[in-house]
């Protein structure tokens, strides 16, 4: 018997691939430049969202500031580098709204050492805040997800420097770590398909924030990192929500273990 393709009522079906109403998002290091800008893009399309980090009185600004405009959400404390703190968060979130639709970790430090002056300390440091916590927050929020047995998604923020070095500049760390978080998506993907639970990861090129303005105010740097990206600016904030409401939305639901390179062309030109 031939196939039939059903026929597909596209006004229905189409018209809620960008809808989050009553969904439940959870953004760890969501009151950063990337994860503000993030809470905000999910909150105005309906979600529910949480967010946390260090400083529990800027999570709750945030949140705040979110609740005042008409939509809603909610800020806790996160030590990223506590696996018992990752686990009381995600449960918070639970607690809170009843559920944990989608985890978007915007957790990152970058602690700048040339190979020979490498620490330790601040090695692990990286290590801990950038990849063991990306491990234990997926970890929480899957059980979460599984148990309530309706899917889920999950996004990383990673970084080009997951795929591309940066010449003149003590970055081991930093790209270890970036690097293994793609084999963290990918790997978790297969482990979580079977519940409907999507895992990708957005990987920017430098973006305008606090965490990179002692960067941006060395000229030289800037101007030969610019001449290097073929559309000829940095990344803002903003340009970073549309892909993550992407892997956010139903409009990727069959899109999973994928890393999204949102640089203005950079890796397409190294």
């Amino acid at each position: 018997m031939d196939h039939i393709t059903p026929k597909i009522n596209f006004a229905s079906e189409l018209s809620g691939l960008y809808d989050l109403q009553d969904k439940v998002a959870y953004i760890p290091g969501g009151y950063g430049g990337i994860g503000e800008a993030i809470a905000w893009g999910l909150a105005l399309r309906g979600a529910k969202v949480v967010v946390s980090g260090r400083s529990a009185d800027k999570a709750d600004t945030l949140a705040q500031q979110i609740s005042d405009a008409g939509y809603t959400a909610a800020g806790c404390r996160l030590d990223a580098q506590s696996v018992a703190d990752i686990r009381d968060s995600v449960d918070f979130v639970v607690d809170t709204y009843g559920a944990l639709d989608i985890l978007i970790n915007c957790v990152g430090i970058q602690i700048e050492q040339s190979i020979l002056d490498v620490t330790e300390d601040a090695f692990d440091a990286v290590y801990e805040t950038n990849l063991k916590s990306a491990m234990f927050l997926a970890q929480a929020a899957a059980r979460h997800q599984i148990n309530a047995g309706r899917g889920g998604k999950q996004i990383h923020l990673l970084s080009v420097r997951a795929q591309l070095g940066l010449r003149f500049r003590g970055y081991s760390a930093y790209t270890s770590t970036k690097g293994a978080l793609v084999m963290l998506v990918k790997q978790h993907s297969l482990e979580l398909a079977p519940h409907q639970i999507t895992v990708n990861g957005l990987a920017p090129t430098f973006v305008y924030t606090e965490m990179i303005r002692h960067v941006m105010e060395n000229d030289e740097f800037r101007n030969q990192l610019v001449a290097r990206i073929p559309l000829g600016r940095i990344a803002d904030p903003k340009d970073i929500v549309g892909p993550a409401l992407f892997f956010a939305a139903p409009a990727s639901d069959f899109v999973t273990g994928q890393v999204l390179y949102v640089d203005g062309g950079i890796t397409a030109s190294q």
